[in-house]
Order: C-alpha cells, then sequence, then structure tokens
C-alpha cells in the first residue's frame, strides 16, 4: 500500500496544471462532431476506392471512387498559391510616421524579411497552411526564432545555418480554444505536442525563448526514473487520468515522449484567488507546471493566427469548402458503381435454366444441349439507366465545383457560347468572386498578422547585426547587406499585397482594354495623356525593374538606331571607294 501513496504523490496534479488540463478536454470534447466531420472528409480524400469510405456500405461489386474533391482540392490549392504569391514583389511596408517610410528603412525592413523568408522556405509552409484552409476550414500559424548552427569538425567553429523568425504551421488537431469566444485574438488557447527527450534537446540548442525545456527534460526524466521502480497493479491503483495516444499511463511514464501543454491567455489562479493576464503556462504530464510567465511580446495578443474558409456564427470552428460537398461525392460514387454493376448485368447478365438443360460454360459460341423443355433464358438489362446516371454525374461534378468557389474557367474551360474577349473576362471577374474574397481573407487574416509577428520577434530577438543577401535590380549583381536591429525597427506594418494586387490587376486592365476596344475609347483617346497610360501600366504589371518605359523612349531609340545605319552605309561607301594595296 505504500507504494501505491508513493505513486499517487509522485503523480500529484499542481492545481493550475490540473485546470488546464481540464479546460483540454473540455474543448476537446466540444468539437468531437468537428473532428468526425474531419475524419471522413479525409477518407473521401484519399481514397483509392470505396472500401475505404462510408460507402463501403453500399452492396455493389464495384468499388470505383471518383476522386472529384481530392481534384477540387488541387485546383483550388494550386490557384491559391497564385494569387498570393503572383510576383517576387508581393511584401509592402506602410509606415506610420515620416521616418518609418523613408526609402532606406523601406528597404531595410522589406530586403531583411525577404531574404529570412527565402531561407526559411515560407512558401512550402503557406502552402501546408492553405491544405488546412481547404481541409479543415481553419488553418493555424505560429511564429519561432531559429538559431540554426554547424560546428566545423575540424576547427570546432560554429557556422551559422539559420538565424531569424519561422512560420511554424500549428495542426487544428493540436490546438483546442474557447469556441464560443467573440475572436480567436481573444480566446485562451492550449497547445498540444508529444515530442521525445531527443526533440526537446534539439528544440533547446536551436529555438529562442525555450529555456523551460531545461526544467521540462530534468522533471521528466525524473518522473520516469521512478516510474520504472512500480509495478502494474501499482499504476492501476494509482493512476487517475490517461494521455490520449497511449494505451495507458504507465505506458505513457516508461516511453520516451513527453506530452506538452502550452496555454495562452487569460486564466483563474485558484490557489492564490487571482486573475493571471496575457499569461504563458507551459504543463508537462499534465501535472507539473514548467514555466508560467507574462507572454514577452511586444505586440498585444498572442502570436498564433487564424482564419476560416466559412466562418460560422457562434462558434470559431469554420467550415471548409468540401465540408458540404462530402454527400455529393458519395452520391458521385453510388452512381458510378451503380452504373458499372448495371453495365456488367448487361454484358454479362444471369441466366434462367428451365427443364433439363446439361452442363455448359457460359462463353461466346457455346453450345447448349436442351433436353425437353429445357430453356435458357437472359435476363437483360436497360441501358438508359446507366446514361442517365452518368449525366447525373457530370451535372454533379460541375455543381460541386460552383460550390466550392472554383469556377471552371480557372481550369481553362470556357463555358458554352460564343463570346468577346471582353465578355470573357468579365465572367471571369464576375465567376471569381467567392475565390477573390476567400483568398483575400486569409492575406489578411493569416499572413498579415503572421508577417508582423516574425518582423517583432525579430526585433525582439536580435542582439547583433546580420549579412543579407541582396539582388541589385539595376546591374544584375549580387550585393550583400548589414542590417541591424535599429534598421528594422519603426512604427508600422508588413502588407503582403499579391493576392489584392493580383485582383486588383486583372481587373484594372480588363476594364481598360474593354473601354478602349469600344466607342468610348475613340473619344478618350485626344484627351488620353500617354505618359501616365504607360505609367499605369509599369506599376501596375510590377515591371519598374525592367526599366522598360521613360520618356519618348521609342524616338530616342530610333534616332540611335538610325544614327548606328548612317554611320554603317557612311562606312561601307568609304571603304568601297578606297583604293587597295593593287591601285
Amino acid at each position: 500500500m505504500s507504494k501505491v501513496l508513493e505513486l499517487k504523490g509522485m503523480l500529484e496534479r499542481h492545481t493550475l496544471a490540473s485546470n488546464i488540463s481540464y479546460l483540454y478536454d473540455q474543448w476537446q470534447q466540444e468539437r468531437y462532431e468537428w473532428l468526425q466531420e474531419k475524419i471522413e472528409l479525409r477518407k473521401f480524400l484519399f481514397a483509392t476506392d470505396t472500401s475505404k469510405t462510408t460507402n463501403s456500405s453500399l452492396p455493389w461489386k464495384n468499388t470505383t471512387t471518383r476522386p472529384k474533391l481530392t481534384q477540387i482540392r488541387d485546383n483550388l490549392h494550386a490557384n491559391y498559391m497564385t494569387a498570393l504569391f503572383p510576383s517576387d514583389d508581393w511584401l509592402k511596408w506602410e509606415g506610420y510616421t515620416q521616418e518609418a517610410e523613408t526609402l532606406s528603412k523601406k528597404k531595410a525592413i522589406t530586403t531583411y524579411l525577404t531574404n529570412k523568408l527565402k531561407l526559411s522556405n515560407f512558401r512550402s509552409t503557406v502552402s501546408q497552411l492553405l491544405y488546412d484552409f481547404i481541409d479543415y476550414g481553419n488553418a493555424i500559424v505560429d511564429v519561432e526564432m531559429m538559431f540554426e548552427y554547424k560546428e566545423d569538425p575540424e576547427t570546432g567553429e560554429r557556422i551559422p545555418q539559420f538565424v531569424g523568425p519561422r512560420a511554424r504551421r500549428v495542426s487544428p488537431y493540436d490546438i483546442v480554444f474557447n469556441p464560443l469566444a467573440q475572436s480567436f485574438a481573444e480566446t485562451p488557447k492550449i497547445t498540444r505536442s508529444i515530442k521525445t527527450m531527443g526533440e526537446v534537446r534539439k528544440d533547446l540548442k536551436s529555438m529562442a525563448g525555450v529555456e523551460h525545456y531545461e526544467q521540462i527534460l530534468s522533471k521528466a526524466e525524473e518522473v520516469r526514473r521512478k516510474a520504472h521502480a512500480y509495478t502494474t497493479a501499482d499504476w492501476a491503483k494509482a493512476a487517475s487520468y490517461r494521455v490520449d495516444g497511449f494505451g495507458s499511463l504507465q505506458e505513457y511514464y516508461q516511453s520516451n515522449y513527453v506530452e506538452i501543454l502550452e496555454f495562452e491567455g487569460d486564466i483563474h489562479d485558484p490557489d492564490n484567488n487571482v486573475l493571471l493576464e496575457n499569461q504563458i503556462i507551459t504543463v508537462i504530464d499534465r501535472s507539473h507546471v514548467i514555466r508560467q510567465e507574462v507572454a514577452p511580446r511586444w505586440l498585444s495578443g498572442s502570436s498564433k493566427a487564424h482564419t476560416g474558409w466559412r466562418k460560422r456564427p457562434d462558434t470559431l470552428w469554420a467550415m471548409g469548402p468540401l465540408d458540404n460537398l462530402v454527400g455529393m461525392q458519395y452520391r458521385i460514387d453510388h452512381l458510378e458503381n451503380l452504373s458499372a454493376d448495371a453495365m456488367d448485368l448487361a454484358i454479362h447478365p444471369p441466366v434462367v435454366i428451365a427443364g433439363s438443360v446439361e452442363e455448359f460454360d457460359w462463353h461466346p459460341g457455346a453450345e447448349i444441349y436442351a433436353g425437353e423443355g429445357g430453356v435458357v433464358t437472359e435476363l437483360g438489362k436497360n441501358l438508359q439507366g446507366v446514361i442517365a446516371a452518368k449525366q447525373d454525374i457530370a451535372a454533379l461534378e460541375a455543381k460541386m465545383e460552383e460550390l466550392a468557389g472554383s469556377p471552371r474557367e480557372t481550369m481553362g474551360i470556357r463555358t458554352p457560347g460564343e463570346k468577346t474577349a471582353f465578355e470573357v473576362q468579365s465572367l471571369m471577374t464576375a465567376a471569381s468572386r467567392i475565390f477573390q474574397e476567400k483568398i483575400t481573407q486569409f492575406e489578411t487574416e493569416l499572413l498579415e498578422p503572421l508577417l508582423n509577428s516574425m518582423l517583432e520577434v525579430a526585433r525582439r530577438h536580435m542582439d547583433m547585426s546580420d549579412v543579407i543577401r541582396v539582388m541589385d535590380d539595376d546591374f544584375g549583381v549580387v550585393e550583400f547587406m548589414t542590417v541591424t536591429k535599429e534598421d528594422i525597427t519603426a512604427e508600422g506594418k508588413i502588407r503582403p499585397v499579391g493576392a489584392r494586387h493580383f485582383a486588383a490587376q486583372a481587373q484594372l486592365m480588363q476594364g481598360l482594354v474593354g473601354v478602349f476596344n469600344s466607342p468610348i475609347g475613340q473619344m478618350i483617346q485626344p484627351h488620353t495623356s500617354p505618359k501616365a497610360l504607360t505609367k499605369l501600366v509599369e506599376d501596375s504589371l510590377g515591371l519598374e525593374r525592367f526599366s522598360l518605359f521613360y520618356d519618348n523612349a521609342m524616338i530616342y531609340e530610333n534616332m540611335e538606331t538610325q544614327k548606328v545605319m548612317a554611320d554603317a552605309e557612311e562606312e561601307v561607301a568609304v571603304h568601297a571607294t578606297t583604293p587597295g594595296l593593287e591601285g
């Protein structure tokens, strides 16, 4: 009995840790239905046949699945990526003061952040976030400061590999929050992670702000060292809770894993009867509080950002573009296998044997010997139902494209009917409004706070200068720019403008082409400034770095060409009239 008491004492839970664990379980339970919906959706997305989906309950011989949901997913992802990053110049700095708006400050901030985004493989992270946006309807991201070094085996010198802020995707499965809160920024959040001891040690070496990982290691190793002294019976009597993903608490403590719950936000401390505001609290093993401190951010709120595809009232867990289409995918597979089975029956129908008939093989040209009164009759099938099923499948697939906000024109498929170029552009703009609104929402609600958090983290942890590789647009050569903490510190905001610039540019150019190709264009042409129009095209298409346009460029270059031609003709004439050595 004493061993059980000792074990209970070792597993005694801190009050704050117990409250956070209870909150985690409660919020996890509140989204149970949402999790089940996502599990069903994932089965359809990655199914190779209907035996892996809920369609497996249907009594069809054929189990083909038409991966329409998967195709819509890939189509949305490709178009979202293209809209977010239409060019390399998708990042802008907006200063709030005269000093912050100077050209040198803009260049230092945008160049530093662009360099860190490239080195940290930012586009790959955004690609994962877009898949979350499409699959789960919710994309969540955080920021971490990395100090990655490689040690030279000969000299022992630490060579920096990457030093700077990095975006980190947070899986919607690994975070919970109060779904009834007014906004994601206002709700407390609990992020769960399962790490091995080796991963904790690696993070301790490469990440900033994880000094508490030393305490995690020492406490986890101490508990696990003691845990091996107790029998299974002792654990059965002492343990009163379980850890998700492990068979039992004993198996968890005897493994090399440690569960970390990180709480962010405001929480009531029942021991001291006080409200703790803007806290970061780290709990391991759902028992021990390892870190408790005020969030060190300079900006208000959490460093995590969240956006949802289709927002629902009274809950922060949004719907995705594919959620409402699962039933239609189910019906498509149903019709596909129904028509396939009907076709099989029509081509290889069952037969009715009446009377005395000798055994026979059913194949083309088979000879069947029937006695008196013996009859072999095929049960024919009507193929009209098969044709109707194929038509229904085509209609369902077209409707699914529209409902997901992914117009068919984005795949290069035109709607029926002859149209002028302006009509096609107008239809494209109108058909893409849902698509454009969703990607602009992703840009403003997720990428913008993410990029500003990355800049804030860099300012807070930078204690020396950083050398940035820059490509000079004028001369096409590589330069190296030294950036200090003062260079990237200013009042202002980073704005990603890829998706918004992409839509505005398309609409503007479509409008201009339509106007100047119409009778109105002929009326206003005498009053149109070619220089101003040239500047508009240059700005809209982002062609400044190519230096294509300047005042009267064609005239001066034609003059230069004519001068070169005249000089060449004169040289040829002189050469023709000059006597050679023989003369």
